[in-house]
């Protein structure tokens, strides 16, 4: 593995098999790193294939080269799983809230000492810049630290009823077997604000990772695997069913009896069908859905500070992220300023594959993402906005496209509706604080907003105005793993993160006593 400071004696090993099945190719990744991405199903604390024999493949998008063939789950793999997660619930829920807190911590650990290897496999499998592979390792493994420190702070209440006689008692008890469906886009840290408040709360799961970028998740699931046997406690805790049709795996779970809990990360559309299927068992749900951030910059904004928030708020992860800044919403009396200094910042950021030095965007995803969003800026342009750079999908291999910032949108361009997942910064002027709520409001989205203005008094009114479950005020990033993470309308449904992250995978349980 990648040499680490620590003395060899003390650190601890990734402790990951050899890929179980054949592997397509690995030279993307470092060897050492290769040789140790497991690539089958974890089912009841054992890798194996699948139980159809047959795979899919994950491939680097900046290069469109395979990384490995993964064993591509069935229904009847991922019933296995929850077969498996059932059965270890009620030992695992018997586990005391300080091991299940110290196994969360000695994953921490493992996670941070081999940030290296997570980080170039996230590259590898996602195409962003290691330097934002790092970053996300080190937010990813923060739930990992948050929920062990959250596993031994359960609330509960003992007092007299109001009335007298009888004593209120009100507790909390794990909701039961959980499925986590996970992005493709943070395939550690949307895997981890998930699975650590689960594990804390007593909650086995089955995770159902994005086709897209499977990797990460095998890895990470690997280290829990080998801690949950070191420490001799239910290696059916963990279980991780890979597939090519999301559909079709966790349809009949949701429809099982033995599932308790489902949480999502991922499409609004996609969403809406998984809560109509988790209906039927009236199931516990999360849903972290789509975003249409609006980045509201006034008049009297410090503009060096907005266009840095705003590089931050875009171009993480190549703009394919849920609260990436979606409508750039500027005073008339500084859009054209603003819209120049951005489009200088964004030219002097370099495209490419996320391994080499100096790249600070990477490739899209996969071809289809760059189709949606070269048609979007088409769109834009022909409905009178103007390029002020980029603009363009380069030629070549990989899925890249240009960083652009677009000039003087109208309001009923197309990307101004929906969410763009990609580098393009659309610019529209607004006259009032009236106007710019208005627009910032005028969506079915609520996860995120952002504000720059230097007015104390306009900035606490943002903060109970705009339409969001998340505000930046003068900064680009809210994410923090101690910070409740959700939206309103519909992006959503739950809180990841903080203090209510571990909520969602308990139920409250109230018992009157008659003294």
């Amino acid at each position: 593995m990648t040499t680490i400071t620590r003395p060899v004696e003390e650190a601890p090993t990734m402790s990951v098999p050899a890929p179980l099945l054949p592997a397509s190719g690995s030279a993307p990744l470092p060897p050492d790193v290769a040789a140790h991405v497991p690539t089958g199903l974890l089912v009841g604390g054992t890798w194996g294939p699948s139980s159809s024999g047959e795979t899919f493949e994950v491939a680097d998008p900046a290069t469109e080269e395979v990384l490995f063939d993964v064993a591509d789950g069935t229904p009847e793999d991922a019933d296995r799983a929850l077969g498996a997660a059932w059965d270890a619930w009620p030992a695992w829920r018997a586990v005391a809230p300080r091991e299940r807190s110290e196994l969360l911590r000695a994953v921490y650990q493992r996670v941070t000492n081999h940030r290296e290897d997570f980080a170039a496999l996230i590259t590898a499998e996602c195409g962003k810049p290691l330097a934002e592979a790092r970053a996300e390792v080190d937010y990813g493994a923060d739930f990992l630290r948050w929920f062990a420190e959250q596993a031994v702070r359960f609330e509960g209440l003992y007092r007299p009823a109001p009335a007298g006689g009888a004593r209120q008692l009100v507790s909390r008890r794990p909701v039961g077997p959980a499925l986590l469906v996970t992005p493709w886009n943070f395939p550690i840290a949307m895997l981890t604000r998930k699975l650590a408040p689960a594990l804390a709360a007593g909650c086995p799961v089955v995770i159902k990772p994005a086709r897209l970028t499977p990797l990460t998740t095998l890895a990470l699931a690997e280290i829990l695997r080998s801690e949950l046997a070191d420490r001799d406690l239910p290696v059916g805790v963990v279980n991780v069913v890979p597939t090519s049709s999301a559909s079709a795996v966790t349809g009949p779970l949701l429809s099982d009896p033995r599932l308790r809990k489902l949480s999502f990360t991922g499409s609004t559309a996609v969403g809406r069908t998984l809560l109509e299927a988790a209906a039927g068992q009236v199931l516990k749900t999360s849903m972290e859905l789509g975003g249409n951030a609006p980045f509201l910059v006034f008049e009297d904004a410090d503009l060096d500070a907005a266009v840095e928030g705003a590089l931050v708020a875009k171009l993480r992860n190549t703009g394919q992220s849920c609260v990436a800044a979606n409508r750039f919403l500027v005073h008339d009396a500084v859009a054209d300023e603003f819209a120049s200094r951005l489009a200088t910042a964004v030219a002097k950021r370099r495209l490419g594959r996320g391994t080499e030095d100096g790249v600070d965007v990477g490739p899209l995803i996969e071809e289809k993402a760059v189709e949606k969003v070269g048609g979007l800026v088409q769109d834009a342009v022909d409905d009178g906005a103007r390029v002020l750079v980029g603009g363009e999908a380069p030629a070549g291999r990989g899925f890249f496209y240009a960083p652009t910032v677009l000039g003087d949108v109208p309001a009923d361009a197309a990307m101004l509706g929906e969410e763009i997942f990609g580098p393009v910064a659309p610019v529209t002027r607004f006259g009032s604080d009236e106007e710019a709520l208005r627009l910032a409001n005028g969506t079915e989205y609520g996860l995120v907003a952002y504000a720059y203005t230097r007015d104390v008094g306009r900035a606490l009114r943002l903060t109970e105005e705009l339409e969001a479950g998340m505000i930046g005020i003068n900064r680009g990033l809210v994410s923090d793993a101690s910070a409740p993470f959700g939206g309103l309308k519909q992006s959503g449904l739950g809180r990841e993160g903080g203090e209510a992250g571990i909520e969602e995978y308990q139920e409250t349980v109230y018992a009157a006593v008659q003294l």
